[in-house]
């Protein structure tokens, strides 16, 4: 893989090679499923989420009695991997404990390495572990578990997370987390890491959680300039705090990301390839044979030079990373594209980055598979 870099955007942006051979092939015949989330900890250990819900038969036909098949049955969800890819730890998955999630999204590991999983189906909360999988804490805020299709939006109570948790990041200097509750409702929440209290929230570009509205969000319109729209449209699908105290808001449903201080007042925005399509009635899935996924603002990460002066996002539609200058918003390069190759990305979900800059990608729906790119 390249980096696609137009020579008149920016002097020397990062330039990244895949490592074909990383990771190594999973121990026991597990199979690697849904790779939703990527977080690297402070010793450049590589921790993800191996989702998998979304598990087919052909894939685990060694589970079968008789097996079937050489190969494989299902695995835990955690995995940590060192920098070689050699599998470190694996625990987790469904009923692993009470609380487990129903339907992983994001992945934390705070200083002290305990590891933080939320999830995306009614019911579902933020559990907290040690880094051999004992369970520590379970954040709460739970909504009751009903049909995703009863769950109604409200954007002003602050005592529980009906749709479950999407996306969260830690302030650890302030013992505080930040949740994007983005999935039906429009809103960032700041609370109590260590007790769980509600702190602040905002919507979007700033706008105090009283102006929000519980209505629909329109339809995106690609006929003409991008929707600029106040409020945010789901779905919010990542949180990420910089060095130097911005709060970083992946606003899929716009194809853009959004920039706040820690108090919530906005500071920025700027569009990632906004001609695409991003929400309404043409967007599907894996499971829809006419429309493909929408949204172009999955995750993002920063990068590990000491300014952090790029911001990487992962567009799972158009598959690609794009590179932009984080002072600006203007785009520095690009790697990727859509297709199977070691390079190559198919559903990408999610991105993070080690202290050497180097980037690992995560792909999610039929991708099932993370990757790692080297910082030449």
């Amino acid at each position: 893989a390249f980096a696609v870099i137009p020579p008149a955007r920016a002097q020397n942006p990062p330039v990244y090679k895949v490592d074909p051979f990383w990771p190594k092939p999973l121990p026991n015949k597990w199979s690697m499923q849904q790779i939703v989330d990527i977080y690297v900890d402070k010793d450049d250990h590589i921790w993800v989420l191996n989702r998998r819900s979304d598990a087919r038969p052909d894939e685990l036909g060694a589970a079968t009695t008789p097996p079937r098949s050489e190969c494989c049955v299902l695995g835990p969800e955690v995995l940590e991997f060192d920098t070689d890819g050699n599998v470190l730890k694996a625990w987790g998955g469904p009923n692993y404990v009470p609380g487990w999630p129903g339907r992983l999204q994001t992945l934390g590991v705070d200083r002290q390495g305990n590891v933080w999983i939320s999830g995306t189906t009614p019911g579902d909360s933020i559990v907290k572990f040690n880094s051999d999988g004992k369970l520590l804490w379970d954040f709460g805020h739970r909504g009751p578990k009903v049909p995703a299709n009863e769950v109604k939006q409200n954007n002003q109570q602050t005592d529980i997370f009906p749709p479950g948790i999407g996306s969260f990041d830690f302030d650890e200097d302030a013992h505080e987390i930040y949740i994007t509750d983005g999935f039906l409702n429009k809103r960032v929440l700041v609370y109590d890491m260590d007790t769980g209290a509600f702190k602040r929230g905002w919507g979007g570009h700033g706008i105090p959680l009283s102006e929000i509205d519980n209505d629909p969000t329109p339809p995106y319109d690609i006929s003409g300039p991008p929707p600029d729209q106040k409020q945010f449209a789901p779905a919010l699908h990542c949180v990420h705090v910089s060095r130097d105290g911005l709060v970083y808001v992946c606003e899929r449903g716009s194809d853009r990301i959004q920039v706040f201080t820690k108090q919530g007042k906005f500071v920025t925005s700027w569009f990632v390839h906004p001609s695409t399509q991003s929400r309404g009635p043409n967007c599907g899935g894996i499971w829809d044979l006419k429309n493909p996924p929408c949204g172009t603002v999955y995750n993002l990460t920063l990068s590990s030079d000491p300014q952090q002066k790029y911001v990487l996002s992962a567009d799972g539609t158009n598959n690609m990373v794009w590179i932009f200058n984080r002072k600006d918003g203007t785009l520095a390069g690009s790697f990727g594209g859509n297709g199977r190759y070691a390079g190559q990305l198919h559903w990408i979900d999610a991105v993070a980055t080690d202290s050497k800059g180097n980037v690992y990608t995560g792909e999610v729906e039929d991708g099932k598979r993370i990757q790692k790119f080297i910082l030449t």
